[in-house]
């Protein structure tokens, strides 16, 4: 690691820009700006520079990759062009979608998490074991220790939540004040978000 940063100190611009663009294809999670920088040894604003040029370079259009500002870091994704062909490729079809009850779990666990399975059924007013265990494989959910009173694990949502629907953290969620309480509202933004990302 110490060679490889004597090797990136005094580089010229676009080496950073490559370096940054190798970790980021390395990398299967969103890299922040202050990991960036570990890893290269630059400074943050040089980081920040290259990133720009990345996002440049990887505009929508311009190529079959595109560089997402998504779960607190970079990272590069497949373009919304060539989705359905990446989805064929895993045996993930791209028309499979999350279900309403899906969306209306993760919403709960977004919004209220890290809750409980017994919260979030008593929430949604129907058994959810069968939904938890699908967003858990998925990796959508996660689970985040134990409700000491209740005895039973407590689920968050993952940064792959937050890639799949393009947030950079859960903050970018509206509030719930500005929402109305129609929880079909709810469901349908959830789900034009999940189509247009491909989930």
């Amino acid at each position: 690691m110490e060679r490889a940063l004597r090797l990136i100190e005094g580089a010229d611009p676009e080496r950073l820009v490559r370096v940054v663009e190798a970790l980021l294809v390395v990398t299967s999670t969103p890299l922040g700006e202050d990991e960036l920088a570990a890893a290269t040894g630059a400074e943050p604003a040089d980081v920040s520079e290259a990133l720009a040029r990345l996002a440049e370079r990887y505009a929508p259009g311009r190529s079959g990759i595109v560089l997402e500002h998504v779960a607190g870091g970079y990272a590069f994704a497949a373009a919304p062009e060539a989705a359905e062909a990446c989805a064929r490729l895993y045996d993930r079809p791209a028309g499979r979608s999350l279900s309403p009850a899906a969306l209306e779990t993760l919403a709960i666990v977004a919004y209220l998490g890290p809750c409980t399975r017994p919260e979030i059924a008593r929430i949604r007013g129907v058994n959810v074991d069968g939904v938890v265990t699908g967003l858990l494989d998925r990796g959508m959910l996660a689970e985040d220790g134990r409700d000491e009173a209740l005895g039973a694990v407590r689920y968050r949502t993952t940064p792959l939540f937050e890639r799949v629907f393009g947030l950079v953290s859960l903050a970018e969620l509206p509030r719930i004040d500005e929402l109305d309480s129609d929880v079909e509202e709810l469901r349908e933004r959830l789900e034009s978000l999940a189509e247009r990302r491909g989930a």
